[in-house]
């Protein structure tokens, strides 16, 4: 098997993309996915603060790799999330990959705002990997409005977006399938958030990381065996097994032609208004977040 660029021994087959790579030009090929991404649904320019959600994991310190080499104005937030079996693995990750790499990196502990998860966890009903999720995206939300950054950058890759896409479908989710996709504009009180890696596979970006010399930690969150991501993410690995490139058509599809379907029509229903105690966008009086702080402060 060779390289498709230079004929020199490959070390990375692609059967999505009919091709495959040796180590520098896989390099090559990764660069410019994510450029295509940025130039074709307008993400950011040289001139914006990006802010980049660093878990620590792999997706997250190949985004940041890759944004930093092509010389974008980054930083790096952090949430320790105080989960005994894994935080201290992931924020390690992080700081060592941010140290090595020049990149400022900020780091929010739950635990110092009395929500750690292992916390939380015995004291919702609701399932912890949602709650969990909800007080990311207050924190990372703030954070970036707080401190000046004009776009708020995660690591989702095409498998998150496709197993996203496919449960949405499933419960016919209207409100999320009429915005889901890799650009959500800033209004309402809400950040820019970009998905620059959407166009690759999750082996695509481990194999950006082993490649690049990425130190990524691996620490699966205990909690997550419930989740229903997962599955969806598995049929679809199974159906890309068959089909290859099943996954790209079926999102670059929706983003084309099926997204607009499910766009509003007239006065949208959901009233966005300020958090009655902290200011953030919400369609509940009290957000989620003050909720859940409420929550965890009531003694009882």
């Amino acid at each position: 098997m060779k390289c498709k660029r230079c004929q020199i021994p490959a070390v990375v087959a692609l059967p999505s993309h009919h091709t495959a790579f040796c180590k520098d030009c896989f390099l090559v090929f990764a660069r410019r996915l994510v450029e295509r991404a940025i130039k074709e649904h307008a993400m950011f320019t040289f001139d914006d603060r990006i802010l980049v959600a660093i878990s620590g994991g792999k997706d997250s310190l190949a985004l940041s790799w890759q944004l930093k080499d092509l010389g974008y104005i980054i930083e790096g937030l952090h949430i320790d999330l105080g989960i005994p079996e894994s935080s201290p693995i992931a924020r390690a990750y992080a700081e060592r990959f941010c140290t090595v790499s020049e990149i400022p990196l900020h780091v929010i502990e739950t635990a110092k705002l009395g929500l750690a998860m292992c916390d939380v966890k015995r004291r919702v009903k609701r399932p912890i990997c949602s709650v969990c999720g909800q007080t990311k995206r207050y924190l990372f939300n703030k954070f970036a409005q707080e401190n000046g950054f004009t776009v708020l950058a995660t690591g989702h890759n095409l498998d998150d977006e496709t197993s996203r896409l496919f449960a949405n479908v499933m419960r016919w989710d209207v409100e999320f399938l009429s915005d889901q996709g890799p650009v959500m504009h800033a209004e309402k009180g809400f950040a820019k958030k970009v998905k620059p890696l959407f166009r690759l596979t999750e082996f695509e970006t481990a194999n950006l990381c082993f490649l690049a010399g990425i130190d990524y930690g691996y620490a699966p969150c205990p909690y997550s065996s419930k989740a229903s991501f997962p599955i969806y993410k598995n049929l679809l690995a199974d159906l890309e097994d068959i089909q290859p490139g099943r996954k790209i058509r079926f999102y670059d599809g929706f983003l084309k032609d099926g997204r607009q379907g499910f766009a509003p029509r007239g006065e949208t229903s959901v009233d966005i208004q300020p958090c009655t105690t902290c200011g953030y966008p919400t369609s509940a009086g009290e957000c989620g977040y003050c909720r859940l702080t409420a929550l965890m402060n009531d003694e009882g």
